[in-house]
């Protein structure tokens, strides 16, 4: 298959990635409308019956949309269910920002990604209750709408910025914090801060809402597939605290759980302080 042929089968996935993450808001947005139950998953981290009934509306729609591409999602996996892989799968967070919908400020997403050898090529991040969707193509761009009422409105391009004279707007965890994330700042002329919940980070560095955003804590790599997507189509970059490029499909790793992530950072146009600017 030529180069041309694989992206417009990445731009066709990315339209079932779009319509899977509907899907998922629509079933998120009736739960979080209502009483919220909390329950304790396994590894002591929060779970709704809006993370359950979004991720089956997805993996329902992709099963049947593209059923030759293998889905990590995160439920799935925390009850043991972890297909292989391969070259290319999709990676699954149907509601990232747990935190966020329980505490009822509108700061979570879907989040779906495709990975093609190690690299999100294709991901989308949809926020529902604040109706922004964010759509991410290799070597298509970045672009985002808006959503009422489960509609989807006219895409608009989106890009990073050129950092103001007056300095960086860092972006943080609304949720998460430390003193490694402070000691790296410092390193930056940071003129303002902007909290944020889930990857939504990624996609206001995306837009050009900001310009640089720390994780000195544990992710996943279904936390960060489609929002680094969007990042990088929009022309902002991630990399780990070495320089060296966050990948994906990260099996049997000797110090870490499958698929668990290690710190990073995600910029926008600002000054790398790894290597080159591109």
């Amino acid at each position: 298959m030529n180069t041309t042929n694989i992206m417009t089968d990445i731009d066709a996935i990315a339209e079932v990635l779009v319509e899977a993450a509907l899907a998922g808001g629509a079933a998120i947005m009736p739960i979080y409308d209502g009483p919220i139950e909390v329950r304790e998953k396994p590894d002591y981290f929060p779970v709704t019956a809006a993370d359950e009934a979004a991720e089956a509306a997805i993996l329902t729609l992709l099963a049947q949309q593209t059923p030759d591409i293998p889905v990590i999602a995160e439920e799935s996996v925390s009850e043991g269910m972890v297909p292989e892989t391969g070259r290319r799968f999709f990676l699954v967070d149907p509601l990232d920002g747990t935190k966020e919908f329980i505490a009822r400020n509108g700061e979570f997403t879907v989040n779906i990604g495709l990975i093609q050898d190690g690299e999100p090529v294709a991901g989308v991040v949809y926020a529902p209750a604040i109706g922004r969707m964010f759509l991410g193509i290799a070597q298509s761009g970045a672009r985002e709408a808006r959503v009422e009422n489960g509609k989807l409105g006219a895409w608009r391009s989106i890009a990073v910025r050129t950092p103001p004279a007056e300095g960086l707007t860092a972006v943080a965890s609304r949720s998460h914090s430390s003193p490694e994330t402070e000691a790296f700042l410092a390193g930056f002329p940071i003129a303002a801060r902007v909290s944020a919940g889930s990857s939504l980070k990624f996609c206001l560095i995306a837009a050009g809402e900001a310009d640089v955003y720390p994780r000195m804590g544990r992710t996943m790599e279904w936390d960060t597939a489609a929002g680094h997507a969007v990042l990088t189509a929009g022309g902002g970059r991630i990399t780990l605290t070495d320089g060296a490029p966050l990948r994906y499909g990260k099996w049997s790793q000797p110090n870490d759980t499958d698929f668990a992530n290690p710190y990073f950072v995600a910029y926008g146009n600002a000054v790398f302080p790894f290597g080159d600017n591109h």
